[in-house]
């Protein structure tokens, strides 16, 4: 007898369970935006120098205005035959015809402040970083609902504060604490899921739920088609989390957690209140304290000791299920982020790419939900990785005049690490204890960011050897995708409440 039991008693999934995932999978239409949001704020519009009086210089020259319009004096004049070259005096101007306005026309982040744009980037990613070392440790502490509460806040107010950047370093500031912000939504979100929901709902809810961040990829590409201004696409995107802010309190804080944190009151209060919504209200005399005691009697004698993030690796298994999941991690948005980040490579549409991006997700995920249905986790996420680095690998091998079969195959290899994302929150949660499941969600996600911050960085290799940031991206998909055979399947297994569990089962 245990939690999941009680769950059962209340209702399964109910509609309280419904309502619950729902309201917290809704800012996921908007968490896309923020991770893939400097693809459109940072986009590279087409420039060249400003050149003060273009039809003198066609007329000394002895060609037209307009090749003098078409000529591309990217960091330099051009070179008009004999004319020799300087950098640019006057400015630069910016074509309009693809964005209105990005931060790098904004702040002329070209020439030898190109790199500039990766590294907002790179600084963003290292906020999300930050943030799952430090909410991961205080979700645990403080509680899920409290954490998630205070990341929607911090969200919405931080990232409606970077549209008013006066400069580009206040702006990387702004955006570091936002993405501190993201990593806090996230982990809490997924806690507050799976530790709500009975076990054999679980591999649904965590596919479903991910459609709202695949669908949100769309949504991104249409608000920055419409908008095209990076200041107020910011707002766009950011704002609404007010709106979660206000609802949020509706939450029930995770029963679970309020057990193991000595708060049984609280916890009886929140399963009577699931009880009535689903419609059980017969169940609110049945389970009194003593009910609620006896069925987690293991896990309140193991709240009695205090965990830190050193129980992560202290045990045999637990250390095993860490180092393996640290590498998982790291090389699923290690691939993701280096196919998803520089959309203007392809050739093609920005916002058209997005939305591709976006659709080859459908698939992919559908099929991931009957893997991991029917087959398991372990498979899914192994499978997953080495499609994806098989599809990666592939690429290398393509001409570069073939776009349109190079689109497709980044297309697939992104389709499956997005499919392996999926997997590992999924597994991720189910792997670690309720006493340190969002410790362990923030240690392991944490080489997630550290991936997602090393992505761009390896694109610079490119100038080295074209074909270099593919191997790269692909041989860690394939590590990962090997080492994941190595983790414990979780299909159909109640949730571990304590590291005592976990020994036992695995």
């Amino acid at each position: 007898m245990g939690f999941a039991d009680l769950l059962n008693d209340v209702g399964g999934f109910g509609r309280f369970q419904w309502i619950h995932v729902t309201l917290l999978s809704i800012p996921g239409l908007l968490m896309a935006s923020q991770n893939l949001l400097n693809n459109f704020t940072a986009g590279m519009p087409g420039h060249h120098c400003t050149i003060p009086n273009r039809t003198s210089i066609a007329s000394s020259q002895n060609i037209s205005q307009s090749e003098v319009d078409d000529r591309d004096v990217i960091g330099h004049q051009a070179n008009f035959s004999e004319l020799e070259t300087e950098i640019c005096l006057d400015g630069w101007t910016y074509d309009k015809s693809e964005f209105l306005s990005t931060v790098v026309s904004e702040w002329d982040l070209v020439c030898t402040l190109r790199p500039m744009k990766q590294m907002s980037q790179t600084i963003y990613m290292g906020g999300v970083l930050a943030g799952a070392v430090i909410f991961g440790g205080l979700s645990d502490r403080f509680g899920r609902k409290a954490l998630l509460i205070w990341s929607y806040f911090q969200l919405a107010t931080l990232g409606t504060c970077t549209a008013f950047s006066p400069s580009f370093m206040t702006y990387c500031i702004f955006r570091f604490m936002t993405g501190m912000a993201v990593s806090g939504v996230i982990l809490n979100t997924v806690s507050l899921k799976v530790e709500w929901i009975p076990t054999m709902s679980r591999t649904l809810v965590g596919t479903l739920s991910s459609f709202f961040f695949t669908f949100g990829q769309m949504v991104l590409a249409g608000i920055a088609h419409s908008l095209r201004d990076w200041r107020k696409l910011q707002m766009a995107v950011c704002a609404p989390f007010f709106l979660f802010f206000l609802y949020s309190w509706w939450y029930s804080e995770s029963a679970r957690w309020l057990v193991l944190n000595r708060r049984s009151d609280e916890a009886l209060k929140h399963i009577h209140r699931v009880a009535r919504i689903n419609r059980k209200p017969e169940m609110v005399e049945k389970i009194t304290m003593e009910v609620l005691e006896c069925h987690m009697h293991k896990e309140v004698q193991s709240s009695k000791t205090t965990h830190t993030a050193y129980d992560l690796i202290r045990t045999t298994v637990m250390r095993r299920i860490s180092l393996c999941l640290m590498v998982v991690w790291f090389s699923t948005s290690f691939a993701y982020y280096g196919l998803a980040m520089d959309l203007q490579k392809f050739g093609v549409n920005i916002y058209l790419i997005q939305i591709i991006f976006g659709l080859v997700d459908f698939p992919a995920k559908l099929v991931a939900l009957g893997s991991l249905t029917f087959l398991g986790r372990r498979i899914t996420q192994g499978t997953c990785l080495l499609m994806s680095a098989l599809m990666i690998f592939t690429n290398i091998f393509v001409p570069t005049d073939m776009q349109s079969i190079r689109t497709t195959l980044a297309c697939l290899g992104k389709a499956f690490t997005s499919a392996s994302f999926t997997c590992i929150y999924l597994f991720t949660g189910e792997l670690y204890p309720t006493v340190i499941r969002q410790t362990g969600m923030g240690f392991t996600s944490t080489m997630s960011r550290v991936g997602s911050m090393a992505a761009p960085a390896v694109l610079i290799m490119e100038e080295m050897l074209p074909a270099l940031p593919s191997m790269i991206y692909g041989g860690a998909a394939v590590v990962a995708g090997i080492i994941a055979f190595f983790l414990p399947e979780t299909l159909n297994i109640p949730l571990p409440d304590t590291i005592e569990d976990v020994e036992e089962k695995w």
